[in-house]
């Protein structure tokens, strides 16, 4: 419960410390790098979602090598995304087809209707949070993320898209935090480790 706190508290501060969040929407127009996703094919998973995720938690970090790793992260993925009901299921992929079609407004409000529905459904959140970023719309997409990170603090997609925020809004110090959280709970993502060495770099130095 105390890591979830500390995290709603540090995205709470970024939106209320950043008065010029709403207007980073739309400066950009180069393509931005996604936050770790789904990969395309999930295996099934068993219906005891807290002590599966509990056990693929500690798999992920002991997991011996990449590929290893990566299996157990579409494990845990696919519970994430087990939809809680038919309507839902037809809902996130509709989302994810119109994604992939860059009709990121069709998207949002497919999304919105499964969050209606469904609010402790963590992919819609996370989605949404997503294309919210993907839009430099970061007020929202924080917002967002915070519903994910108080409903599943290992959430390391959600961990990585908060510090990649961070890194564009120019706070390398709460990038750097975000980024060594996300590793801590799965040391095998790609790209991070990279990250955090910059940002170490910048923000406390180089070793002598």
């Amino acid at each position: 419960m105390a890591k979830r706190f500390s995290w709603t508290i540090l995205i709470a501060a970024s939106v209320l410390s950043m008065p010029h969040l709403a207007s980073a929407q739309g400066e950009r127009s180069a393509p931005k790098p996604k936050p770790p996703e789904a990969p395309a094919k999930l295996p099934k998973v068993g219906a005891d979602k807290t002590k599966g995720l509990d056990f693929l938690f500690g798999a992920l970090k002991a997991a011996p090598d990449e590929v290893s790793a990566k299996h157990v992260e579409a494990r845990i993925w696919a519970v994430w995304l087990q939809s809680p009901s038919d309507t839902v299921a037809l809902l996130m992929s509709r989302s994810k087809a119109a994604m992939d079609a860059r009709q990121n407004e069709v998207a949002l409000k497919l999304l919105d209707s499964v969050i209606k529905l469904r609010p402790d459904y963590i992919e819609a959140w996370n989605r949404r949070a997503t294309i919210y970023y993907l839009q430099n719309d970061y007020g929202r997409s924080l917002a967002d993320i915070q519903q994910v990170l108080v409903r599943e603090h290992r959430h390391f997609g959600a961990l990585a898209g908060l510090g990649m925020i961070m890194q564009d809004l120019g706070e390398e110090k709460r990038a750097l935090d975000a980024f060594r959280k996300a590793l801590e709970v799965n040391p095998h993502l790609d790209k991070v480790p990279d990250l955090v060495k910059t940002l170490t770099e910048k923000v406390e130095g180089r070793d002598i």
